[in-house]
């Protein structure tokens, strides 16, 4: 399956193997490994609780791996996307992308993340010392989705 939503953690050896496996025409591998901060717009983060829309969420990330592939020439693509409450330094998230060269897996790796920080139904709760808040979207995230957009 290219897109998993899971509470459980994921292990990246055994994903990025079993991404190649087989594959003789994989020349690049490119990753992105999102992990939860300790510390967040000057605040302690004790615990960061996300939730999504079944269903929706995992057609939204269908959706950019579908765009990373009309865009570049890709072997495979990845995203794990972790739900549920996680601590400062666990995995969140991770983007995975083969293809034959490089330049093309850091692009669609890139565009990917992009994509999901944005696009993708998900919403993110931090547990601080001064209570719970929601996490806004942000404008820098915004800015890099806007780098994609075809002219």
């Amino acid at each position: 399956m290219p897109v998993r939503i899971q509470e459980q953690d994921f292990d990246l050896s055994t994903e990025i193997a079993n991404l190649r496996a087989g594959d003789g025409a994989v020349g690049a591998v490119a990753i992105f490994v999102g992990t939860v901060r300790d510390l967040n717009d000057g605040a302690t983060v004790q615990q960061m609780t996300l939730e999504h829309y079944p269903g929706m969420t995992e057609a939204a990330l269908q959706l950019i791996i579908d765009q990373a592939k009309g865009r570049w020439d890709l072997n495979q693509a990845l995203i794990i996307h972790r739900i549920g409450p996680l601590q400062p330094l666990d995995q969140i998230v991770l983007v995975a992308v083969t293809s034959a060269h490089r330049g093309e897996a850091f692009a669609a790796c890139e565009f990917i993340m992009d994509y999901l920080k944005t696009q993708a139904p998900f919403w993110k709760k931090e547990d601080t010392p001064n209570g719970a808040r929601w996490v806004d979207a942000r404008v820098s995230d915004d800015k890099a989705l806007s780098r994609w957009s075809k002219t």
